[in-house]
């Protein structure tokens, strides 16, 4: 197995108008900065294992997105959407003075790293996109719904005076999320739940992530809209899938006609697209799978190049 290699490590805390964003960083003070975005209902703690394996010559801020791990929720009334998860990154690397930067993100942080990606490519060196194919396009027949269905989610929360919020015992909670993941280690279960759960004094433990995650994204955009968004990406990319990931999850059944165009416009353009074996978090249960991709990446793509001393960041943190 690759011997650890980034062993500093310490916490973040950034300010935004209803809160904080919250993280960790591995690294040196000036390394080669990159942004690490984890997925769907869990947070930075799901790069815990990844990043001590990856070039030791890079600064790693691994967020906790907003309302996941210890990053505050998003104000009453506020949706929680991809272009307002793109915004959350520009505040990052904003706060950061990162001016130009790498991604690297896991399912739902992938699609918001190749979203902000095609927005500001300008700030964007290469882009790693873990089990996920950087967009998710919804069918055009199916967007109203899909659009209407997200916005009822929230209108019907907000009519309840007060959502209870159910306690756990620690092992009940670790039960809990392995059944909503069954293909998490042990190991992995205990990572994701040091940010994944706050104490509630005498009584045990919720979990910290916001409820209203669990409701649909309401902004959705089409294939042809992905591929153009794909089109504005100046980075280089690489594609991580696992065997037994991520198009196995699929809610939607034109999803996985989609992926399949997604990462063919990918090859088209010389990207790299490689495949894994393991499940949807092979990055955090297995680690040593995925770290000679992206550390093969990072090292050609990244550190190989120049630096633009006009992007180079002073240390923020």
């Amino acid at each position: 197995m690759t011997q650890a290699v980034c062993v500093s490590v310490s916490e973040l805390s950034l300010p935004v108008p209803w809160g904080e964003i919250r993280g960790k960083v591995w690294g040196p003070d000036h390394g080669r900065p990159v942004l690490c975005l984890h997925g769907w209902a869990d947070n930075c703690g799901s790069f815990n294992t990844l990043i001590p394996l990856l070039p030791k010559e890079c600064r790693y801020v691994a967020v906790d997105l907003v309302g996941h791990g210890l990053s505050s929720h998003r104000p009453p009334g506020a949706f929680y959407s991809s272009p307002a998860y793109v915004a959350d990154v520009r505040r990052v690397a904003d706060a950061l003075q990162l001016k130009k930067f790498t991604l690297i993100g896991h399912s739902m942080g992938a699609d918001i790293g190749a979203m902000f990606s095609a927005l500001y490519p300008e700030m964007v060196e290469a882009l790693v996109l873990l089990d996920a194919f950087g967009f998710l396009p919804t069918d055009s027949t199916e967007i109203s719904k899909v659009m209407r269905q997200g916005i009822e989610e929230m209108l019907r929360f907000e009519k309840k005076t007060e959502e209870k919020r159910r306690v756990y015992t620690y092992e009940k909670a670790v039960e809990r999320l392995l059944a909503a993941n069954p293909t998490l280690s042990g190991d992995s279960v205990n990572i994701l739940l040091e940010r994944g759960l706050v104490r509630v004094e005498g009584a045990g433990f919720v979990f910290s992530r916001d409820l209203r995650v669990n409701f649909k994204n309401p902004v959705r955009i089409s294939l042809e809209q992905s591929l153009e968004m794909q089109s504005r990406i100046r980075a280089s990319i690489l594609v991580v899938l696992s065997e037994g990931g991520f198009d196995r999850i699929f809610s939607e059944p034109a999803q996985k006609k989609f992926g399949s165009t997604l990462l063919q416009c990918f090859r088209d353009r010389n990207h790299t697209v490689v495949t894994v074996a393991g499940d949807h978090h092979v990055h955090l249960n297995n680690p040593e799978v995925v770290a000679p991709f992206v550390s093969d990446f990072l090292l050609t793509k990244v550190l190989s190049q120049p630096e633009d001393r006009k992007h180079k960041k002073t240390s923020n943190l």
